[in-house]
């Protein structure tokens, strides 16, 4: 019996490699995936992204289109970063400090009226630079990860033909953690739990956990824009974002008593490589309008639909030293939410700029799909909700808030100094957890059990430019902070069983075991310097 579920295990296996008409990401992929950095030319971040309403930059493009339509002339702009993690250390192939190419565009002016201007734009920038290392570690005090697959199975969620919510990590697990008979501690006089499919519950002290994030999602922006007698703007930009993710980790769990369970299993070390690439396409749409002619003060809106991605998830998972194997590679789609915002801008003169932005994004309407089939006469797939996911992202992300400010001071025509500040409310309910025994294909393809629930986002900006005729260079620092709450798996889950005497009678008694873990609080401080080149023509 116990050959045939460890051929029915590996079966599960190779099925996860070929079935990608069935897939989709969990909760925890979908906010990492929508959420956005400050990022782009140094005059933009300099000023905490408040540009919307003020517009005539390029990063504008964006965030409200219709601000490119105040361009006057052509003009080129690129720009390089170097960002580093405080506190951070390098780990697989993750560094604490990564040079990066931004943000680099392009705008053609021309001039379609006495005061009007229709204006045309091509922008590519990193609306997400996914490179950090998170390292945690913390006591277990006897719960264990593969605690969580042995509980699944006591509740009976892991069905005899091992599918949904059968994960790559139950099957690791299954293969290498198993036994004919219950293992009896002679110290403790503690008899482990086993599985109907064989798992031993092996109690544990302590992890250590690493992971290195690497890559980035790079965003192309075509904008058409333009404006009615200078008191209009309006435009509108078709964006087309490209996936490039890594993410390497490894989980090690070390045994409760050196002297008694080595003989049985070693301590457990999860490594895991996982992959995302695809592509997506949205459209954002912008006005801009000064409501007195006299006056500079201007109001703007702008509305972004989701991001429409398809993704492929490619994971490769090892268990132990001597490597058992799980890989999986799924294509998926996922549509990120929509967003709005309102912001308002003012110029005194040529000496001050002021702007503000307010943008909305909820959150919990991210739509994680499965592929259920192609149609050939439309030449289209067909795809449709993950319900049990849905459900699950609805319960555990918020609505999201983001505050711009930002000011530009010149002293002197050919210097210009910036400062800013944006705020970006949490994803995370309090209340979110990284659930494992979802009937879902986010699930069954999942190769960790790992989640992080992180906290508002705070950043500080303050940058400076100078003219040089068609030339300017400008140069921006931005610090973020974040704290975040990190769990190796579920922070409590449970399963019960009849206790049975010393003949194996049962007494009655219904003893009920608890897996939980404490969070370890995590942090995503970082440094980020900019420059940017500017040319006019």
């Amino acid at each position: 019996m116990k050959k045939m579920l460890l051929m029915a295990a590996s079966a599960v296996i190779t099925v996860a490699a070929y079935a990608q008409q069935a897939a989709s990401g969990d909760t925890y992929m979908a906010a990492g995936m929508a959420t956005e950095d400050l990022n782009g030319t140094a005059r933009y971040v300099g000023m905490g992204g408040a540009m919307e309403a003020l517009g005539a930059d390029m990063s504008v493009i964006g965030t409200n289109p219709a601000g490119i339509g105040m361009f006057r002339k052509n003009q080129f702009a690129g720009g390089l970063s170097v960002i580093s993690q405080s506190d951070g250390k390098s780990f697989g192939d993750g560094s604490k400090t990564n040079a990066s190419l931004d943000q680099m565009g392009i705008v053609f002016s021309t001039r379609s009226g006495k005061h009007s201007f229709l204006n045309f734009a091509f922008n590519y920038h990193k609306s997400r630079n996914f490179n950090y290392v998170l390292s945690a570690a913390n006591a277990l005090n006897g719960s264990a990860q593969n605690s969580q697959t042995v509980f699944k199975d006591m509740n009976g969620l892991i069905p005899s033909n091992f599918s949904l919510p059968y994960s790559q990590l139950d099957a690791l697990y299954i293969n290498n953690m198993n036994t004919k008979e219950g293992v009896h501690d002679p110290v403790t006089g503690q008899t482990n739990i086993v599985s109907t499919s064989g798992i031993v519950d092996y109690a544990f002290d302590r992890y250590e956990f690493d992971r290195a994030h690497t890559g980035y999602i790079g965003e192309y922006d075509f904008n058409i824009s333009g404006n009615i007698n200078n008191r209009v703007y309006l435009g509108l930009t078709v964006g087309i974002d490209a996936v490039h993710y890594k993410g390497y980790s490894e989980y090690y769990e070390t045994l409760n008593d050196d002297n008694f369970r080595r003989d049985y299993f070693r301590d457990v070390l999860i490594s895991d490589n996982q992959k995302i690439t695809g592509y997506g396409y949205n459209v954002k749409a912008g006005i801009i309008f000064r409501p007195l002619a006299e006056s500079a003060f201007r109001i703007g809106a702008a509305i972004a639909t989701p991001t429409f991605y398809k993704l492929t998830l490619d994971n490769y998972t090892t268990i132990g030293t001597n490597v058992d194997e799980s890989s999986a590679n799924e294509d998926f789609r996922f549509n990120t939410p929509w967003k709005f915002n309102l912001s308002v801008g003012h110029t005194i003169g040529n000496k001050l700029a002021l702007g503000a932005v307010y943008e909305y994004a909820d959150y919990s309407t991210c739509d994680m799909r499965t592929i259920d089939s192609y149609n050939y006469e439309f030449q289209a797939e067909e795809s449709s909700s993950d319900p049990a996911m849905k459900r699950h992202i609805q319960k555990s992300l918020n609505g999201v808030s983001t505050l711009k400010l930002g000011a530009e001071l010149k002293p002197d025509k050919n210097i210009s100094l910036r400062a800013g500040y944006n705020y970006v409310s949490s994803a995370y309910k309090s209340s979110a957890v990284r659930d494992q025994t979802l009937m879902s294909p986010g699930v069954y393809y999942a190769s960790t059990t790992d989640y992080t629930n992180w906290g508002d986002t705070h950043r500080f900006t303050a940058g400076i430019g100078f003219n040089i005729e068609k030339v300017r260079l400008d140069f921006a620092y931005q610090y973020q902070t974040r704290n975040g709450d990190f769990y190796p798996f579920m922070k409590d889950y449970s399963a019960s069983y009849y206790e049975t005497d010393a003949n194996g009678n049962e007494t009655g008694n219904i003893i009920t075991l608890h897996n939980s873990c404490e969070p370890v609080k995590v942090k995503d401080n970082r440094h980020q310097l900019l420059a940017t080149f500017t040319y006019t023509f």
